[in-house]
């Protein structure tokens, strides 16, 4: 297991509507490192958790508890096959590119260590937007996304410190519950029903997410 790519972004003017254009930050590129990791801050104040990697949009990107996007270069593999293009790491403006890992099948609260200093640990999955179907030009992209399953991964930083492309990737710890990245994807996009089940994640899991299932429960009485 390991970092196959580290990824970061410039910020970038993107067509939204005819004669409006929006900055976003989700074209990111590999770059050798190696590249500080860190907490950034709560959300709405800090913006990526990788050195040198822009967030343009603070009310729903970054900040602490999606400080690093991961995303499996198996998955890329696979929508590189469906749809007939070549997708270089970073294409779905992830920061950490893996080899050997199954992201989206990780549990919420597992932790990775990266290199020698970097731990890791897993909030949520990756909700699709706009911006990432008008970055990647493909119609009912939102859709096609969300079908798949595979959302790849928010993370926090436990341990800052600084990686670069080629580090090991270890798992440290997995917690005892089993809810993955996918089940909690699931339950956030479509499936609603299984809201109940993410609080078994406990502290680890993102915060919105929390407060979603809690009320969920809350009104089912």
């Amino acid at each position: 297991m390991k970092l196959l790519s580290l990824n970061v972004g410039r910020p970038k003017a993107v067509d939204v509507v005819e004669e409006s254009k929006s900055v976003t930050g989700i074209d990111k590129r590999p770059v050798d490192g190696p590249v500080r990791v860190f907490a950034p801050g709560p959300k709405g104040v800090g913006a990526s958790g990788v050195a040198g990697d822009s967030v343009c949009n603070l009310e729903h990107h970054g900040g602490d508890d999606q400080a690093v996007y991961a995303f499996a270069r198996e998955d890329l593999d696979e929508w590189e096959r469906e749809l007939g293009r070549t997708l270089p790491s970073g294409s779905f403006g992830e920061n950490l590119t893996t080899e050997g890992l199954d992201v989206s099948g990780a549990l919420i609260g597992e932790r990775w260590r990266i290199g020698s200093e970097v731990i890791l640990e897993i909030t949520s999955g990756r909700v699709p937007c706009l911006t990432f179907q008008r970055h990647l030009g493909e119609p009912g992209w939102v859709k096609r996304f969300t079908r798949r399953g595979a959302p790849g991964a928010y993370l926090r930083v436990i341990r800052p410190g600084e990686i670069r492309a080629g580090d090991p990737v270890e798992i440290v710890h997995r917690p005892g519950h089993d809810i993955t990245v996918a089940l909690s994807f699931r339950a956030t996009m479509n499936e609603r029903e299984l809201l109940p089940r993410l609080l078994e994640a406990g502290e680890a899991l993102h915060p919105h997410l929390r407060e979603v299932a809690r009320k969920y429960v809350a009104a089912q009485g």
